[in-house]
């Protein structure tokens, strides 16, 4: 008599996503994303402008607004 191989027990082996740059792009995109940074220029050590800058990317369709 062979032991009882129960399915459940049995690891589960899935093929890896084959997902394309276009569909991550879609998905980035259609919920937004905000991308901050900041930029200081300086000479001999002395601070003479920072720029804090933020950006928003998002498709036309994920920003308007729904009246």
């Amino acid at each position: 008599m062979q032991p009882y191989d129960d399915p459940v027990d049995q690891p589960v082996v899935l093929p890896p996503a084959q997902t394309s740059l276009v569909d991550i792009l879609d998905r980035v995109l259609a919920a937004g994303v905000v991308i901050t940074g900041d930029v200081t220029i300086s000479i001999a050590e002395v601070d003479l402008i920072h720029l804090s800058l933020n950006a928003l990317l998002a498709s036309a369709a994920g920003v308007e607004d729904p009246r």
